[in-house]
């Protein structure tokens, strides 16, 4: 079996491993493009997860490699969690990127509750084994806050901000926080991928693995973002992006697939984003700051690049990586996320269902 994992920040760690009797690991070489000293400690490494029982977490791996390892051992893009990652990912048989073939979408602006309804419709494709794993740039319609599937609205909006502001309001189906959006100052992406792709990843690890590529787009833009647990995109100068996941089960409760969108703030209006929601100072200090308008950080200021440019740039890194084909969305897809922005994300009963 094999697994690979991209550690954060870091170099690729791959694992060869097998399965022995009585349920242990055998056979085990670690390899990468990592740097380690001294080179006897990849030998430790193998050695500590010889043996070691198929079914230990990558937390419990990890910790004995750490004990395995020569005194004054150095990693440089490797850790011992890494390894440990990798080991899962080769038990559980995950995929990878570069084992798909990627679509792109991106189209004309569109209405805030179809976006939602976008990304159910085409992450359950995917799902289903009807649609490749997808890249969806979106191009918004309308100013629009979207809140997270368990948020309280009356907690996270002023309504009479919104209304003064023309600000439609709508809930995703993801967990995290509220977002602002004006259709000139916000890039949003949604990734819908098969289960697959993150097999052997923890919830909080699957965030880190997924917005990977993106850090690796803004460093080519001059930018030193990293990915700051449990959901955010940060720089030395604030955040720039929150990111939210859903996970949708296949066809007869079979593997499914993710769905990871991304939004980023290219400009912000903060006066009136306060104006519009509700953000109180617990959230705040939680964050470093005592200032909304010092939470967030603009990628406008910080690339000078036009918005359109900053999109390209991504959608180039993306492609360099992992191979990207536009695509667009069907007949079929749109038809059925119509029906659903109707019939729920633009309903009062589903915005207000955590009122």
């Amino acid at each position: 079996m094999h697994g690979e994992y991209k550690v954060p920040g870091g170099k690729l760690v791959v694992v060869d491993v097998e399965t022995e009797d009585g349920g242990v690991l055998g056979h085990v070489r670690v390899a990468g493009d990592f740097f380690l000293e001294p080179d006897e400690a990849l030998d430790a490494m193998n050695r500590a997860l010889e043996g070691a029982p198929a079914d230990t977490d990558a937390a419990g791996l990890a910790a004995r490699i750490e004990a395995a390892l020569p005194a004054g051992t150095v990693m440089y893009g490797l850790t011992a969690e890494g390894v440990g990652i990798a080991v899962r990912r080769a038990l559980a048989r995950a995929t990878d990127w570069t084992d798909y073939d990627w679509q792109l979408i991106h189209e004309a602006p569109q209405p805030p509750a179809l976006h939602m309804a976008l990304d159910e419709v085409l992450t359950a494709e995917v799902a289903a084994g009807r649609r490749p794993p997808t890249l969806r740039v979106w191009e918004w319609g309308a100013p629009s806050v979207i809140i997270g599937s368990f948020q309280s609205l009356r907690n996270e909006v002023d309504p009479e901000g919104a209304a003064r502001h023309g600000i439609e309001v709508v809930r995703r189906i993801s967990g995290g926080g509220a977002m602002f959006v004006e259709p000139g100052n916000t890039i949003t992406y949604s990734l819908s991928v098969p289960e697959s792709l993150v097999q052997g990843l923890s919830f909080q690890d699957s965030y880190a693995y997924l917005d990977d590529w993106v850090l690796g787009a803004l460093g080519d833009m001059g930018i030193r973002a990293w990915y700051q647990p449990l959901n955010d995109i940060a720089t030395d100068q604030g955040k720039i992006a929150g990111a939210a996941q859903k996970r949708i089960v296949g066809p007869g409760g079979g593997p499914g697939a993710v769905l990871h969108h991304v939004t980023m703030s290219y400009d912000i209006d903060a006066d009136k984003m306060t104006e519009v929601l509700r953000i109180g100072r617990e959230k705040l200090s939680d964050k470093g700051t005592g200032s909304a308008k010092k939470r967030v950080d603009p990628l406008r200021r910080q690339t000078g690049l036009p918005r359109e440019a900053v999109i390209e740039r991504m959608i180039a890194s993306f492609r360099a990586r992992y191979g990207l084909v536009r695509g667009g969305i069907t007949d079929g897809e749109l038809a059925r996320a119509q029906e659903l922005a109707r019939t729920k994300f633009a309903s009062a009963e589903w915005t207000a269902r955590v009122p």
